[in-house]
This record gives structure tokens, C-alpha cells and sequence, in this order.
């Protein structure tokens, strides 16, 4: 099974999903607005599909407009599909909340957002990959060391200290790093195999302290590409993200669920920060 505690838009698992390299997966996130999206993508998506359509159909006439009104609808009632065209529509497809942990991401107006025929051809080919494997859930990412089974591989992409500790956070919730380094601990202790993507660098700017060595934790730089941020800025400067592998993972590298982890989290761990960067 490939876990993943901090699930966002589950790249790593959709991947693995898609490739056949896994029986089971668990997404897990602290957004329960965001799982129920995922639980309308997998088990009721024509539904989803249908009510997304009216929505970019009903957009053109004043799409900014409309953004802001479904905006303030999804903040009351917290529906998946009036989530999935804000994220459809939102600046970089990001997610971020105000001081009283409300969606306020700003509308991409250059753009109308997926086009109900692609966008369906998407969620259909992932449903049917992940729908009948995946089991989801909204806990505390701290209490998942708990439901630790042999036979998980983790792959965690946790708010990143070095983009999340100012007053505009850019994630649902954020994490205390003595807390999570405790976690980690944890995890090392009950003998659990994990892939970790946290924090890196722009530029000649990092973005929070390398974890301490006494985790045992090997650490990757991984090259994301080009800062979108530098970019709109003028900059030319590339990101590189850092990837952690524990000690635990080395036992069960053979193992095709492990190896599957591996590869795609050396592919997809950089997309977030990348984004943020």
C-alpha cells in the first residue's frame, strides 16, 4: 500500500495508480473539503462532471463575477464541485486560506479553466484506476503513525517550513517542525519506510534548515525546474527540491510498491514547491 499522510493533489499515487505499480493507496489530508473532493472524483464523478459543466458554462458572461460567487458558496457550504472549479480556475491552481481559514485565492483571468470535455476525460481515466484501491481519510497526519501496517511505503510532501510560516498561509494548515520531527521519529521507531519532499532552494535563497542528521535520513536535491515566481519577476533561476528517504526504506527496495514510491517521488516530489517558489 503507498500512503500518503499530506495527499494535496495525490501525484505520486494517480502515477502509481496509472502505471500499475501498486494494489492499494491512502490519501489522507488535514482538508476534509479537499477528500471529499477526492471521494466525488473517484466514486461519483459523472455527477461531479455534470455539475462542473453547468458551472463553466454558466462563467462566460462575467467570469470574474462568477468566480467570486461560487467562491462565497463554497466557503458556506464546502460542496466538492464548486471546489474543483475553484481550483480549475484559481491563480496556479493553488489552494489558499485567510486568517479565518476561508478559500481566498485570487481567479486566473486570463484563463476559463479546464474545458468540461478534458476535464471529464481526466477524472474518468482516474476513477477507474483508483476508485475500487483507495481508501481516504481526514485525521491528524500524527495519529497515522498509529495505523502503521507491514507493507506500507509513505510518501509525505508536508506544508513546507520555508513557505509556510507567514501571516497569508498557503496551506489549509500548517505544522510545527519540533512536532513533526518528533513524528518522524516516530515513524523511524515503528520501522516505517518513507519518502519525505521538504523544503530546498531558489536561487542562492533556502527555504528552511536541512533536518537534523540524527534521523538517519538520506537526503536527494532534485532539480524542479524553473521558478515560476523568479520568472514573472524577471529571474532566471531554477529550484531544487530536497527529497529525505529513511533508513527503513533501504530493506524493502525490492519490493515493487517500494520501488514505485521511489520513482515517482523523484518525479512528482518538486511540484508544489516549485509552484511556491
Amino acid at each position: 500500500m503507498l500512503v500518503e499522510p499530506f495527499a494535496g493533489s495525490a501525484a505520486v499515487s494517480i502515477r502509481a495508480a496509472l502505471e500499475g505499480r501498486v494494489s492499494s493507496l491512502w490519501l489522507n489530508d488535514a482538508n476534509q473539503p479537499l477528500i471529499d473532493l477526492w471521494n466525488a472524483i473517484l466514486h461519483d464523478t459523472d455527477s461531479l462532471i455534470e455539475q462542473y459543466t453547468v458551472m463553466w458554462e454558466s462563467q462566460k458572461y462575467d467570469p470574474k463575477e462568477y468566480y467570486r460567487l461560487v467562491r462565497a458558496r463554497f466557503n458556506k457550504h464546502l460542496e466538492p464541485a464548486d471546489l474543483l472549479y475553484l481550483l480549475s480556475r484559481a491563480v496556479k491552481g493553488a489552494i489558499r486560506y485567510n486568517s479565518m481559514g476561508e478559500f481566498n485565492q485570487s481567479p486566473d483571468n486570463r484563463r476559463l479553466g479546464a474545458r468540461p470535455q478534458e476535464l471529464a476525460r481526466r477524472l474518468k481515466v482516474i476513477s477507474i484506476a483508483m476508485s475500487r484501491c483507495t481508501h481516504t481519510s481526514s485525521i491528524d497526519y500524527c495519529d497515522l503513525v498509529y495505523e502503521y501496517k507491514s507493507g506500507q511505503v509513505w510518501y509525505m510532501d508536508p506544508p513546507y517550513e520555508g513557505v509556510s510560516r507567514r501571516k497569508d498561509s498557503r496551506y489549509f494548515s500548517t505544522i510545527c517542525r519540533s512536532e513533526f520531527e518528533a513524528f518522524l521519529h516516530d515513524l523511524n521507531d515503528q520501522g516505517v519506510p518513507f519518502l519525505l519532499s521538504y523544503d530546498g532552494r531558489t536561487g542562492e535563497r533556502t527555504y528552511g534548515k536541512p533536518l537534523p542528521s540524527e534521523l538517519g535520513l538520506e537526503r536527494v536535491e532534485i532539480e524542479a525546474g524553473r521558478s515560476t515566481t523568479s520568472t514573472l519577476q524577471g529571474r532566471n533561476e531554477q529550484t531544487i527540491e530536497a527529497l529525505y528517504l529513511s533508513p527503513n526504506l533501504e530493506a524493502i527496495r525490492s519490493a515493487s510498491v517500494c520501488e514505485a514510491a521511489d520513482q515517482t517521488a523523484l518525479d512528482f516530489a518538486s511540484k508544489d514547491y516549485a509552484k511556491a517558489s
